[in-house]
């Protein structure tokens, strides 16, 4: 590196680019995980209804259902499994969500600076953001009327 440049580290600082977008998408995910883990204490518990279970219990013998002997470990169980799975959904939901949103946040921008007049900025995405066709065809439509304007300007 020559004197005088500096080197340029990208860190994001923001997490929520728009947050009520993200939130909600966020949100849903998760609600999905929950209702994932209910639906399986349910039909774990529904199955294990149907049979009984004879075990010793202070030394006594005691006969229950199976549902009624694994309903507290059940619980246990899928309540941890639902927060590691959750806790992996908000991190995957919150990077996939900039995947997204982020290149429609650069287009809203860059939208301004035309509405302005400002044709000289064009569109450009990470290699990996989504919407990448349409950010060719948005440049397209950049280039394009560049070349109206400097033919109209002579």
């Amino acid at each position: 590196m020559s004197r005088g440049q500096k080197k340029v580290y990208h860190r994001r600082k923001n997490y929520f680019i728009e947050k009520k977008f993200q939130a909600k998408f966020i949100l849903k995910f998760c609600l999905l995980v929950i209702a994932g883990g209910l639906l399986t204490v349910g039909i774990l518990y529904f199955l294990a209804s149907r049979s009984t279970t004879v075990a010793f219990v202070n030394s006594r013998v005691v006969v229950k259902t199976t549902a009624d002997f694994i309903l507290p470990i059940l619980i246990q169980t899928v309540a941890v499994v639902v927060i590691i799975t959750g806790l992996a959904t908000i991190f995957v939901t919150l990077f996939v969500s900039h995947k997204i949103y982020g290149p429609l946040y650069r287009f809203k921008k860059v939208m301004e600076k035309l509405a302005e007049g400002d044709f000289s900025e064009d569109f450009r995405l990470r290699h990996s953001d989504q919407l990448k066709e349409l950010a060719e065809t948005f440049n397209n439509m950049i280039a394009k009327l560049r070349e109206r304007f400097k033919n109209i300007e002579r």
